[in-house]
């Protein structure tokens, strides 16, 4: 296949995934292959929940949505227009995927970037979320034939791979690492995203945050698990920019981790400042339970700057009021574009060169 193809897949698969949205899914008779997949699509998005308690419809159209944003001509273009592609063909590779789970299509982008690399991929998908790429992939492979010599899903172990790319906790990266030493990886490890305010933000702000904080539930490692805040710094404004996810706690599994987090600190005598549906507690951790944010105090911006800088290898993004150097804004935390590469490592770069 050349890239062009696997490029024009990936564009009509993007606008087959335009036409779900949460308020409807619309069917437009100009994609392709509708009345093969968009019913049995939609029948899927309806049972993700029965498969994965955390992928709610919401959360799931909000995955979908986001990729068909993404996969749009002119961004493929500007993200591929940096890189030299002349040994397309010659360097052909079988690239082991290993995915995560935790929120829908997580391990979409490393999918993509192998095989507009012009490697085949050879995916092993999380028990947590094992429906909805293969779904992706046969509308692929209805797009295009060739797609088919290119992808491959396994359930038990990777075997005959040539490189891999492997997401799991700190725990798990240190089998990945001793049992695929001998070829090529990358391997994610646990990592989490902050904010850092100053005070000065805005009501309008603060409810933006509440998106990088509440989307999926907090589980993704780019949702912001904590936040640094100045010396004496009012938490009103935070929790009134809060309250219009309070609605999170009527979610069983979100509850029951609320309760349960509560008790844990409540019993070890923690201070908590607490709204009913999110506890946030003074910690200096980067890693806050599911309903939780941690919170830091700091006194001198510089200061905080170096220790994130120096800890930088925990830390997924962080979302700031151009307070720290290549921030995000508030609200984007789940909006990557396809040139934000997890934990800052090029994944397409990788490729290229193994």
């Amino acid at each position: 296949m050349l890239q062009n193809e696997i490029k024009t897949g990936f564009i009509e698969l993007g606008k087959f995934l335009g036409q779900f949205s949460e308020n409807e899914a619309t069917k437009n008779q100009s994609v392709l292959n509708n009345d093969l997949f968009f019913k049995d699509f939609k029948d899927l998005i309806s049972l993700s929940q029965s498969h994965n308690g955390w992928y709610t419809p919401d959360n799931v159209y909000f995955s979908i949505q986001s990729w068909a944003k993404a996969l749009k001509k002119d961004n493929l273009d500007h993200w591929l227009s940096v890189y030299d592609f002349s040994n397309f063909e010659k360097k052909q590779k079988t690239v082991g995927l290993i995915l995560a789970g935790n929120i829908p299509l997580v391990g979409f982008h490393d999918f993509l970037t192998v095989l507009i690399s012009g490697h085949k991929v050879l995916v092993k998908t999380s028990s947590n979320d094992q429906m909805l790429l293969p779904f992706l992939a046969n509308y692929l492979i209805s797009i295009n034939k060739d797609f088919k010599n290119r992808i491959t899903f396994v359930e038990g172990k990777l075997e005959n791979f040539d490189a891999v790319i492997a997401t799991g906790s700190n725990n798990t990266a240190r089998y990945f690492e001793y049992y695929f030493k001998d070829k090529p990886t990358i391997i994610r490890k646990n990592r989490n995203s902050i904010a850092v305010l100053d005070g000065s933000e805005s009501k309008e702000q603060m409810i933006a945050l509440g998106e990088d904080i509440f989307r999926y539930f907090g589980l993704g490692c780019r949702n912001v698990s904590k936040i640094f805040v100045p010396k004496n710094y009012n938490f009103d404004l935070f929790f009134n920019g809060m309250f219009p996810y309070q609605d999170v706690i009527k979610y069983e599994k979100y509850a029951n981790n609320y309760d349960y987090n509560k008790a844990v600190f409540l019993m070890s005598n923690f201070n908590l400042l607490d709204n009913e549906f999110l506890i946030i507690k003074e910690d200096t951790s980067f890693a806050s339970p599911i309903s939780s944010v941690f919170y830091e105090f700091y006194e001198d911006l510089s200061d905080l700057k170096n220790r994130l800088k120096a800890e930088s290898d925990q830390i997924q993004c962080i979302v700031s009021k151009n307070l720290i150097e290549n921030s995000i804004d508030f609200g984007q935390t789940q909006q990557p574009n396809l040139w934000d590469y997890a934990d800052n490592v090029d994944t397409l770069k990788f490729l290229q060169e193994i």
